[in-house]
């Protein structure tokens, strides 16, 4: 079966700090990532919160950027 992946990168140059970013919040929450990039024995709430982690500080990143880094 072939994988279809939906998720281009405008930006090409920033995979490598998505994958950054994914192994320190992986890290925060205590979950191992496996070694070999599958994916498929990982529990589906580890995944999910790993990406919901991601997706929280991608958004906070860009409010701090259009209010030019003052915080609430």
């Amino acid at each position: 079966m072939a994988r279809r992946n939906s998720n281009t990168l405008v930006v090409q140059q920033a995979r490598a700090a998505l994958d950054q970013m994914k192994y320190e919040v992986a890290q925060e929450l205590g979950i191992q990532i496996p070694q070999d990039g599958y994916y498929g024995y990982m529990a589906t709430r580890d995944t999910g919160a790993i990406g919901g982690n991601i997706t929280r500080r991608l958004v906070q990143l860009a409010e701090q950027q259009l209010t030019g880094g003052i915080r609430r």
